[in-house]
């Protein structure tokens, strides 16, 4: 199992321990991931992904989590959601919000 958040993309980055002599190790930082289970509420599907703290937070901000497929760019995105994505599009197509000004004289 990779340590990837399925989410965001967020992934392991390397670095260094530094002691205070300046010594220098190298070292892994790795994203706070859990396994969460989210529902789609349109596929009446749930998942199990293995998401960091982050994207946790991400889906809690757009309001649920088919909310928040539709709106996050695909590069991000484990090949497994893409595929989810694709269906949750074909049976709710995503609407553009559009703001329209209008004009009062």
């Amino acid at each position: 199992m990779s340590k990837k958040c399925e989410l965001t993309g967020k992934s392991p980055m390397k670095g260094h321990n530094v002691s205070h002599a300046n010594n220098k190790t190298k070292r892994r930082f790795l994203p706070n991931l859990k396994k969460v289970r989210f529902t789609s509420q349109i596929l009446n599907r749930s998942l199990k992904l293995n998401v960091s703290n982050a994207g946790v937070r991400s889906v809690d901000k757009k309001g649920s989590f088919d909310e928040f497929l539709k709106n996050v760019k695909n590069k991000n995105l484990s090949p497994r959601l893409k595929k989810l994505k694709k269906t949750l599009l074909i049976k709710v197509p995503f609407k553009k919000v559009s703001s329209s000004k209008s004009k009062s004289a």
